[in-house]
């Protein structure tokens, strides 16, 4: 994690990096599916209208141009106009387009999972890359979608995260419906502007995000402390309802996200203990979001920013008087993996995924060597053969610069052995029944 990247923002791991990186994605591809999402992908692409219909990131957005344009084309981009094409920077709003387009043949309420690379144009730096993975499930209704969903997509988030070679986290959840209602009862109506003000709060500070409230939305003294008190609470359990009650705000709205939020923690409580928080300072700057909000930090790793994040939007995706609600979360892979291994946090057991190299005794005996690694290929054991019929020193050698653990011997009389070149212990064996310890069998990535 050392060396220096040529492209700054674009991480590229060394083999056994990306064989942390595939630990992960593997582990959340399995406990999704456990939970019976589906796998989609979408294209990289979308047209600039469809990305900025929603939250203000424009900044962000890679447009997508030829390097060289037809004869007597001006740029569409240059033009300014919607319909020309930009990286997606997510994979929500990529996701609310395929609902819309695939309506017809999906079977809702629809249950997604999608793991794909997304680009932003962000300023590199640990935790932040302008390449980068994202996991996310979704489930999205036809028409509404039951809140009950909201409580099951942060448990399965809960759990996905808990399989991680990761330090303990916890997940800080809030509902837009509740700080939006508060912000109406006090008096302030621009309610998305205050929202994406209180979004800053950890970054500035609450007596700039006060400055921020009064001078941009026309907030008094009075409203922007009360703005602040409520994003103070932070319970791990649902004495955050008594909390914002004692503020005596009244308003239908925030009673309404009071008991979606009191919900989600309630259950959050008793299937995920010590890993979820009300946090009611949690806003997230996407404008899309109308419900439950989650940002996921980890414990001590609190700088890093969040590693998991989304919420509910009843809006985002719509066809004519058809809406598609939908609730999901999406997890930073790239932040978690360069955090992982920068931190020591988990190591791959070896730097290949091969487990046996099948040495040769001479030339002539490649034939026969790969007659051996098919045998051991055809049981799951992971084989290279060599490539010259060196000395079985060298061979030996070549081996342990590999990482590879074990290395396969046949004399001249057809008889086999295998070396473990760890601790030098060496037996007879049978291509057609040995087979390593479970431990050696595949690489595993260990938590430190």
């Amino acid at each position: 994690m050392a060396r220096t990247a040529s492209l700054s923002g674009f991480p590229e791991w060394l083999p056994e990096e990306r064989l942390v990186e595939l630990h992960v994605l593997d582990t959340l591809r399995r406990v999704f599916e456990l939970h019976g999402f589906s796998s989609i992908e979408t294209r990289a692409v979308e047209t600039v209208a469809q990305l900025l219909r929603k939250g203000e990131i424009d900044k962000e957005v890679y447009g997508l141009s030829r390097l060289q344009e037809d004869e007597g084309e001006e740029s569409k981009a240059a033009k300014g106009e919607h319909h020309s094409l930009a990286l997606h920077f997510d994979l929500t709003v990529p996701f609310a387009r395929y609902v819309v387009e695939n309506a017809g043949y999906l079977a809702f309420p629809f249950r997604r999972y999608q793991i794909q690379k997304v680009w932003r144009g962000e300023r590199p730096q640990e935790g932040r890359a302008r390449e980068f993975t994202q996991a996310d499930i979704d489930i999205v209704g036809d028409g509404e979608l039951p809140f009950r969903y909201d409580v099951e997509i942060a448990l399965v988030i809960a759990e996905a995260l808990s399989t991680l070679p990761i330090p303990d986290f916890r997940l800080r959840i809030n509902n837009r419906k509740l700080a939006e209602g508060f912000y109406r009862g006090i008096g302030l109506t621009d309610t998305a502007g205050v929202l994406r003000s209180i979004d800053k709060l950890e970054k500035i500070g609450p007596a700039k995000v006060a400055e921020l409230l009064k001078t941009e939305l026309g907030a008094s003294e009075e409203q922007a402390q009360a703005a602040l008190s409520l994003a103070g609470i932070r319970t791990e359990d649902t004495s955050f309802v008594e909390q914002v009650r004692a503020l005596g705000v009244k308003d239908d709205l925030l009673e309404e996200g009071l008991n979606e939020l009191e919900q989600v923690i309630a259950a959050a409580v008793q299937r995920a203990p010590g890993k979820v928080v009300a946090d009611l300072s949690i806003a997230r700057g996407l404008d899309y979001y109308t419900g439950t909000v989650v940002e996921t930090v980890l414990v001590g790793h609190e700088q890093l920013g969040s590693i998991c994040s989304g919420g509910r939007y009843d809006a985002l995706a719509s066809k004519g008087n058809r809406k598609f609600p939908g609730v999901g979360l999406s997890i930073g892979v790239t932040r978690l993996v360069t955090r992982i291994l920068s931190q020591d946090l988990a190591q791959a057991t070896r730097t290949v995924p091969t487990a046996v190299l099948v040495a040769l005794n001479n030339d002539a005996s490649w034939d026969a060597a790969q007659d051996v690694a098919a045998q051991l290929r055809s049981r799951g054991i992971s084989t290279e053969v060599a490539a010259k019929a060196e000395k079985f020193g060298k061979q030996i050698k070549f081996a342990d610069r590999r990482g590879i653990p074990f290395v396969w011997f046949t004399d001249d009389d057809g008889k086999h052995q295998v070396k473990d070149i760890r601790s030098g212990e060496q037996s007879d064996a049978d291509p057609a029944t040995w087979a390593p310890a479970e431990d050696d069998l595949y690489v595993r990535v260990l938590k430190a």
